[in-house]
């Protein structure tokens, strides 16, 4: 039961916009007499109105009953006997300008945010909280709008602000729930596709305009309003391909993934802006890129961050609207269809996610109630200088419930099949690009993030919970033990971690000119030493191709035919090197030039037959790769590899062999790779069997580009032998070139 009369100072509350629960004052209430009858009381605010009045759903406009103005400032009450059923009202509002309006009574509906809510998101385990906050078309009592709901525990009042209400933070005020810090309230006839933002008044009295959190959708940049939009309805075709996806061991798969920048993949001009480009749309997307990376045999796009963000040079790892796919590129649902493509074709999407820290931009989380609600207060845990954003507070239940749920939500909504984690390292380390004094150690005295380590370890085991199947991804650099080891073992539970120490030795070593590379033998090979330490993803990524480091094309030595050859041979390391594997866009067709986010790649270098002849030799690895279980089954098992010899450095030649899973019936792989452009004649190597070996590969063939020096398309072992094994056989090996052999 309500007050029957309110009190001044509820009054001045109320109208100072300080209130935390208007609900409890405005829309409908049951009260009693001091004879205990039941008596209705119906209020609103309406600050700029001559008069309102009120019908219900049984009577007509022309029947509408006035509300007594019980103050100046536009608070109106109506006192009625109960009805003998009570149902949505409609008000009529007449504004001093003589304009009407008719309404249904945003605060005749009931709070939607149970105390089940309440408790699992103060636990921080609710898994689907994108379900309750944000914005969401929906119809109560037979009346169709959208409820909005918001975290801001700290605010004085927050309202919904958009077109609809003349961006007036008076009209739609939100009720708090509970000690939830969750605000809500339902608008009546507000739809699908209109804009939105929340007006906070802080503690201090200032008035915030901030984009919705977790809004599904946002205006194109620079406009940072949210979006009103339903993600139901998109037909999916893909349930056999989901299914399928909850049997497979990632371990065991291959894993071959073309990292693609949505933006600057291809850029076409339009003909009324001829001096002009754009970037493709997402159905232009699926038209062009999907088959393309089909056809060069990747099993999974890795598409750098699509959550929306404002500024085009953080190159999306700058996330103002996490639950948002960019509109750069169309719509959720456009997107929804271009991931459904994907399946179609039979390749599996990867996002990059980007939960270590956002940008201070005004309308972001950054302060978000006036307070440090998602970040940490002291700059010493809570700002990375170098990047000038902020850093997640771990140790909070509802931002880990935030971004928990944030990653479930992409897989949920958009069907995506992993996730790769950015810049792990920052998150582990308190110290992370810190010097002595600017950082606080944790509660035992170390450097050890422990509220993002317990975050770790609930993101995996709630995904894999809900998801097997799917791909998380650390971009992590350093030694940090554990990370892609499951959580019952006390790992991190990642199912991949980049082996970054692999790509900074072997470009190290192929930067280097031939001649020298024999006094580096060591940055080749190193990395056997802790190949099976952790579930490894070998990484050439955009972080490569940028900044001056050039391209991996132009890393090479030498003059034109020695850089091409060089990287046909360096690929083929990856393919042969256990480990799942990444290329950046470009690569495969050889990019001169750095990566540039606001330009497309150079694809007219394809009408050369240098760069024709080396994406024809990765398009033959890739599928080379798809076609030998010795090259993904057994990648993180010491029996998956053996040495034949890594100590011929004087030769800069190296062999080893590829043996699959111990139940899959295919022959092992023999490679031998040459890192010098002199070709060697009757090279005697170790090989493991008895008989004829037949050359499967050789990155120097003529269709790469390469001299075709090898003319060898068998070769037949003695028994005799050498490099550790039983047999041996006399290969000629060509200049900076890879030869592949199997029994």
């Amino acid at each position: 039961m309500s007050d029957l009369i309110l009190s001044q100072k509820t009054i001045e509350h109320l109208l100072r916009g300080d209130y935390h629960e208007p609900r409890s004052v405005l829309g409908f209430h049951e009260a009693r007499k001091k004879n205990r009858h039941r008596v209705w009381i119906i209020r609103v605010l309406e600050p700029d109105a001559e008069n309102v009045s009120l019908f219900w759903e049984d009577q007509t406009e022309t029947d509408s009953t006035p509300l007594k103005r019980i103050h100046t400032a536009g608070l109106f009450e109506l006192k009625i006997p109960p009805r003998p059923e009570l149902k949505p009202y409609r008000l009529k509002i007449i504004y001093k300008d003589g304009n009407k309006h008719i309404r249904h009574d945003p605060f005749y509906f009931s709070p939607q945010f149970t105390e089940f809510d309440q408790f699992l998101f103060g636990e921080g385990n609710h898994h689907k909280l994108y379900h309750k906050l944000g914005a969401h078309p929906v119809t109560l009592d037979g009346v169709s709008g959208t409820l909005f709901a918001v975290w801001a525990p700290n605010a004085k009042r927050v309202s919904v602000v958009g077109d609809f209400n003349l961006w007036n933070g008076s009209k739609h005020p939100m009720q708090i729930i509970g000690r939830s810090g969750i605000w809500e309230v339902f608008i009546p006839e507000v739809a699908t596709g209109t804009l939105y933002k929340f007006e906070i008044k802080t503690s201090d009295g200032q008035l915030l305009l901030k984009s919705d959190p977790v809004g599904f959708s946002m205006e194109l940049r620079p406009s940072t309003a949210s979006v009103i939009t339903e993600l139901g309805g998109f037909e999916w075709s893909d349930k056999k391909w989901i299914q399928e996806r909850t049997k497979r061991n990632p371990l065991s798969q291959p894993i071959n993934i073309y990292e693609v920048h949505l933006g600057s993949w291809q850029r076409i001009t339009e003909k009324s802006e001829p001096y002009e480009n754009r970037s493709l749309t997402y159905p232009e997307l699926a038209d062009r890129l999907i088959p393309y990376v089909k056809e060069m045999g990747y099993t999974h796009l890795e598409l750098m961050p699509v959550a929306e963000h404002p500024f085009d040079g953080s190159w999306g790892y700058q996330v103002t609207g996490y639950f948002a796919p960019t509109s750069r590129f169309g719509s959720p649902q456009q997107f929804m269809e271009f991931v459904d493509r994907c399946h179609a074709s039979g390749l599996g999407v990867i996002l990059d996610w980007v939960p270590g820290h956002f940008p201070k931009d005004a309308h972001g989380l950054a302060r978000f109630d006036g307070t440090a609600l998602y970040e940490h207060e002291d700059p010493r845990q809570g700002e990375h200088k170098e990047w000038g954003t902020l850093i997640f507070n771990f140790e909070r239940n509802e931002v880990r419930n935030f971004l928990i749920s944030n990653a479930l939500f992409w897989v949920d909504k958009y069907h995506i099949d992993g996730i790769r984690v950015d810049a792990v390292a920052s998150m582990l380390y308190l110290d992370y690009d810190r010097e002595d004094g600017e950082w606080v150690p944790n509660k035992h005295g170390g450097n050890e993030n422990i509220g993002a380590i317990d975050f770790f370890r609930q993101l995996h085991e709630t995904l894999f919970h809900y998801h097997p199947g799917i791909l998380s991804i650390a971009e992590e650099s350093t030694a940090w033990g554990g990370v892609s080891h499951p959580t019952y073992a006390g790992g991190l539970g990642f199912n991949f971690k980049w082996n970054m120490g692999w790509m900074n030795d072997t470009l190290r070593y192929m930067e280097k000119d031939p001649v020298h590379r024999k006094y580096e033998h060591h940055l080749i090979t190193f990395s056997m030493v802790y190949a099976f330490t952790e579930n490894f993803m070998l990484s050439l990524s955009h972080d490569e191709v940028v900044h001056g480091k050039r391209s991996l094309l132009d890393k090479m030595p030498g003059d034109v035919w020695k850089k091409f050859a060089g990287l046909r041979l360096y690929l083929a390391f990856q393919m042969a090197h256990p480990g799942k594997q990444l290329t950046f866009m470009g690569t495969e067709f050889g990019q001169w030039k750095e990566w540039n986010e606001a330009g497309s790649l150079d694809w007219n270098l394809i009408e050369y037959p240098e760069h024709q002849n080396l994406q024809e030799c990765v398009r033959t690895l890739n599928h080379f790769y798809l076609s030998k279980p010795a090259l993904y089954s057994n990648d993180f098992d010491s029996t998956g590899f053996q040495w034949i010899d890594y100590h011929d450095q004087d030769n800069s030649i190296l062999s080893f062999i590829r043996r699959p899973e111990k139940k899959i019936s295919e022959p092992d792989l023999i490679f031998v790779f040459n890192f010098t452009p002199i070709p060697r004649d009757n090279y005697l190597m170790g090989f493991p069997e008895a008989g004829t070996f037949i050359k499967l590969l050789d990155t120097d063939d003529p269709k790469f580009g390469g001299s075709g020096y090898n003319k060898q398309r068998k070769i037949d072992t003695t028994h005799q032998t050498w490099q550790g094994q039983p047999y041996r056989a006399a290969v000629n090996l060509p200049p900076l070139g890879c030869l592949v052999f199997e029994k």
